[in-house]
């Protein structure tokens, strides 16, 4: 199968040629016209935990 591939290839090297060039072309034409919309978020994850405890200061709890 792969010889008959690599055969071929050979035989019609202006069909591959134009095929190499068709699909650059198509490639370079959708990475230039795709939107990028998205920006990634690189920061650290950060939790923030609320939470009460028995003798816990109020004026301690209004400060935090």
């Amino acid at each position: 199968m792969i010889g008959a591939i690599i055969r071929w290839s050979i035989n019609n090297r202006f069909l591959v040629l134009v095929a190499t060039c068709f699909l650059t072309l198509a490639g370079l034409y959708s990475v230039k016209n795709t939107p990028v919309d998205a920006i990634p978020d690189l920061s650290d994850v950060q939790v923030i935990i609320k939470t009460s405890y028995p003798g816990k200061h109020l004026k301690w709890s209004k400060t935090r």
